[in-house]
């Protein structure tokens, strides 16, 4: 089994979990239905991306 051979230091440590934050994703309303989603994300209900369709959505027979 691999050891280290020094010991890591608490700031490299924590320079290494600087990315493993939780951090809050930017949502945007559909202008259409009201609907909030993330951005650059197909909105599943209506098909809808960036006021154009570009796929079928749930509610479409």
């Amino acid at each position: 089994m691999a050891h280290p051979k020094r010991k890591i230091s608490k700031t490299r440590r924590d320079k290494r979990r600087t990315h493993d934050k939780i951090e809050i994703r930017p949502l945007i309303a559909d202008p259409i239905t009201g609907d909030v989603s993330l951005y650059h994300r197909v909105n599943l209900e209506t098909g809808m991306y960036r006021g154009q369709k570009v796929m079928k959505g749930r509610n479409d027979n």
